[in-house]
C-alpha cells in the first residue's frame, strides 16, 4: 500500500504534511515513505519465507544509502550493474556475498573489485565476458561464480526501451546458444558455473510472460544436468509492474511468487526427488516505485491559443520517464483548491521543447501551489541529471513523523568544482 494522503485537506507523506516537507527543504524534492519501502519489500519476504529464497534489490531503481541500508537491514541482497553500485552497497553496509553483478560490459576494474569484495555471482551476458572473467580470476587466484543470463525470447508486453527478453535486445545469451555457452562457462579452469539467470523486461502488467520464461530456463536446466552441469540457484530476474494512477498494482506480488514456487515444487518433484534449487528474485520498481513522489511548486501559468502551460520548477533532468517512455504518472495538488480547472500541459524550465512532466492534466492551480508527482520512486533520482546546470532535488525519508534529508540539493558551485580552465 502507499502512505501517501490527504488529511485535514493536505497531501501526507505518512503524518508529516508536504507542504511542511516544502518550506523546510524547498522543491523540487523527492519524498519518500519508510513504511511504503518496507511494506514492499516484506511482500516479497513474506513470500519467500521458510524457502531457500533471496531476494535482491534491483537497485538501479533508487539507489540512495538510506534506502540500500533500510532494505539490507531487512535482508536484502542488491542486484547491481556497476562498480559503482557494488561500492554503494557496501556503504550502506550491505552484504556483497549477497550481490548479483548484472550488465553486459563488466570492465576489468569492475571485475576485480567484484571478485576481491567476494560478491555471490556474476551474470554473464556473451562469451567475451566469460573468457574476461576467467582471465581476471586467474590473475587473482580466484574461482568467479557465474551464472548467464538467458535471453528467453519471451515478448514482455512493455515499453521497448524496457524490454530486455527478445532476440533483438541487447541483453543476454540467445537461449538456443545457452546449452553452448554453458559448455564453455564449465571448461574455464577460473569459472565456477552456479546458476542460471533471465529478465526479460520492466513494468510487466501480466505475468504470464514471466511463468512462460521460467518453463523455459527449466528445460535448459534439465538438459544442462543431463551434461553434468548441475546449476544450484535459478533467477527470475525482476519486472513486475505498478499502477502509475494509484489504484492496486496489476500483478500481486504473493501471487505470482506463489505461482512461481508451485512450478518449481512440481519440477523438482519430479526431476530430482523433491530436492530444492536456491531461487532468487531482483525487483526493483515494484518495491520502490509507490514510496516515492517528486514534490513541485508552480512558478507560471502561461495560457496560449492551443494548449494553457503550467511551469513548474521541475524538469525533465529532475525526472526523465515522461520525455524518455512518454510515461503517464499522476500529478496531485498538496492542497486542493476550490475553482474551475483548466487543461494544462505540466513543463519545467529546461530549454528543451520536450521537457515536460505531464500533458492534458485538469488542474485548478495558481502561482506557489504545491503539486505532487505521485509513484515517482523508482528511476527518478537515479536518472536525475545536472542538464542547464540544475542541482539535483533534495531527497527525504519520512517516518511516521519524523522526516530525514538523506540527500541534500545541490548548488551550482558543486556542479563545474571538478572543471578547470585552459592554462
Amino acid at each position: 500500500m502507499s502512505h501517501f494522503s490527504y488529511q485535514n485537506g493536505v497531501l501526507h507523506a505518512e503524518n508529516v504534511a508536504l507542504s511542511a516537507i516544502a518550506e523546510e527543504f524547498g522543491t523540487p524534492a523527492y519524498v519518500y515513505s519508510k513504511a511504503t519501502l518496507l511494506d514492499n519489500f516484506n511482500g516479497y519476504a513474506k513470500a519467500c519465507a521458510g524457502r531457500d529464497a533471496l531476494v535482491c534489490y534491483a537497485m538501479k531503481a533508487n539507489s540512495n544509502l538510506a534506502v540500500l541500508d533500510l532494505l539490507a537491514r531487512q535482508g536484502a541482497g542488491f542486484d547491481i550493474v556497476s562498480g559503482g553500485e557494488l561500492l554503494r552497497v557496501i556503504a550502506a553496509g550491505g552484504d556483497p556475498r549477497k550481490v548479483i553483478f548484472s550488465g553486459v560490459g563488466k570492465t576489468v576494474e569492475e571485475m576485480r573489485l567484484a571478485l576481491d569484495k567476494g560478491v555471490l555471482c556474476f551474470n554473464v551476458e556473451s562469451i567475451p565476458e566469460l573468457h574476461r572473467l576467467n582471465e581476471v580470476a586467474g590473475q587473482m587466484g580466484k574461482r568467479a561464480p557465474v551464472s548467464l543470463r538467458v535471453n528467453p525470447n519471451v515478448d514482455a508486453k512493455t515499453h521497448p526501451y524496457i524490454a530486455t527478453g527478445l532476440k533483438a535486445n541487447k541483453f543476454g545469451v540467445a537461449y538456443d546458444d545457452a546449452l553452448d555457452t554453458y559448455r564453455a562457462a564449465a571448461s574455464l579452469p577460473h569459472l565456477e558455473v552456479v546458476g542460471i539467470d533471465c529478465h526479460i523486461g520492466s513494468q510487466l502488467l501480466d505475468d504470464a510472460p514471466l511463468l512462460e520464461a521460467l518453463d523455459k530456463l527449466i528445460a535448459l536446466i534439465d538438459t544442462l544436468a543431463g551434461e553434468g552441469i548441475v546449476l544450484h540457484h535459478l533467477d527470475m530476474g525482476g519486472g513486475i509492474g505498478i499502477n502509475y494512477s494509484g489504484e492496486d498494482a496489476p500483478v500481486q506480488v504473493g501471487d505470482y511468487l506463489a505461482r512461481v514456487f508451485e512450478r518449481i515444487d512440481a519440477w523438482r518433484a519430479e526431476k530430482y526427488e523433491g530436492k530444492p534449487i536456491k531461487v532468487i528474485f531482483e525487483p526493483g520498481r515494484s518495491i520502490v516505485g509507490n514510496a516515492g513522489v517528486l514534490l513541485m511548486s508552480v512558478e507560471y501559468l502561461k495560457p496560449g491559443e492551443e494548449k494553457n502551460f503550467c511551469v513548474v520548477d521541475a524538469a525533465m533532468n529532475d525526472m526523465m520517464r515522461p520525455t524518455l517512455y512518454e510515461a503517464w504518472m499522476a500529478v496531485q495538488p498538496v492542497t486542493p483548491r476550490e475553482g474551475k480547472a483548466l487543461t494544462y500541459d505540466l513543463v519545467g524550465p529546461v530549454c528543451e521543447s520536450g521537457d515536460w512532466l505531464a500533458h492534458g492534466r485538469e488542474l485548478a492551480v495558481q502561482p506557489g501551489d504545491l503539486l505532487a508527482m505521485m509513484t515517482a520512486g523508482a528511476y527518478g533520482f537515479t536518472m536525475a541529471s545536472n542538464y542547464n546546470t540544475r542541482g539535483r532535488p533534495a531527497e527525504v525519508i519520512v517516518d511516521g513523523d519524523q522526516v530525514h534529508l538523506v540527500r541534500r540539493r545541490e548548488q551550482p558551485q558543486e556542479l563545474f568544482a571538478l572543471e578547470s580552465l585552459v592554462k
